[in-house]
């Protein structure tokens, strides 16, 4: 799969262009009670100027790396009562980024969550990211960045290989890297990649924002929709989607008592 080159040496105007999305609408159910909101979960520690060693939350990994790749436009769309993000992060100086702050409308998937940015965002380059989801590979954005300048790509995916195939979106890609479809949250399968990152063009957040407004559930029950079924779906209506790995070691959504542990164990003072 293609690798690309280090942010420094982008032709690409990152700060003008590509905005930075990470949604917190969730609701951390399989985690049981918490403190805090899951993103503010402390997941090891830092290096501070001034008070030396702190703790350092799953979220802060997302923004150091949109950080890492020149992205300081994010913004963060939160579930109503998540108040502690913003009272935590504020302004984004302690990620050296610029946030703002979004509340989420139709509780029906990460989706509808995504699409709260869209008056903010529709002519600008999107980088997404997930606050409860740690990977390694520190130029990430900045690779996926280069490819989608390159090519006549509408979105590219970061993969990683998939360890537990039934609780993540499954992709299907050919050996060029071209993703030709998306199996969400399969039983069985022969694939081995999943994603966990991704960076698009206007049309496909155009394309998001139709889907979505032809999609709306008519009930409370219905069951969520997810961004690998809309992503499924541009493909089907001809929007070409590339893949490129990002690492060879699986991500860790922190989403279960068991990953949360998982992450918890292997994080190191950065």
């Amino acid at each position: 799969m293609p690798h690309g080159r280090s942010g420094s040496e982008l032709n690409y105007s990152l700060q003008e262009d590509v905005v930075g999305l990470i949604p917190a609408g969730g609701q951390a159910s399989r985690l049981g009670a918490l403190p805090c909101s899951k993103e503010l979960y402390p997941i090891g520690f830092r290096k501070a100027e001034k008070e030396g060693v702190l703790p350092k939350v799953a979220c802060h990994y997302t923004l150091e790396k949109m950080r890492a790749a020149g992205i300081t436009q994010i913004y963060i769309i939160l579930k109503p009562g998540k108040w502690d993000i913003p009272s935590y992060f504020r302004d984004g100086a302690i990620a050296d980024v610029h946030l703002a702050y979004l509340t989420l409308g139709l509780p029906f998937g990460a989706p509808y969550t995504l699409d709260q940015a869209y008056p903010f965002v529709q002519k600008k380059t999107v980088a997404l990211g997930f606050a409860d989801i740690l990977f390694h590979g520190e130029d990430a954005y900045s690779r996926l960045l280069e490819m989608l300048a390159q090519d006549s790509s509408d979105l590219i995916l970061g993969l990683f290989p998939a360890d537990r195939p039934d609780k993540v979106d499954m992709v299907n890609l050919d050996s060029k890297g071209k993703i030709t479809g998306i199996v969400v949250k399969p039983s069985r399968t022969d694939l081995h990649y999943t994603w966990g990152i991704a960076v698009w063009k206007p049309s496909f957040t155009q394309f998001m924002h139709e889907f979505l407004r032809r999609s709306v559930p008519t009930a409370a029950h219905q069951p969520e929709l997810f961004v690998g079924d809309v992503i499924h779906a541009s493909i089907l209506e001809g929007l070409h989607v590339q893949g490129t790995e990002i690492s060879h070691e699986p991500y860790v959504d922190i989403g279960t008592s068991e990953d949360l542990s998982r992450a918890i164990r292997s994080a190191a003072v950065r």
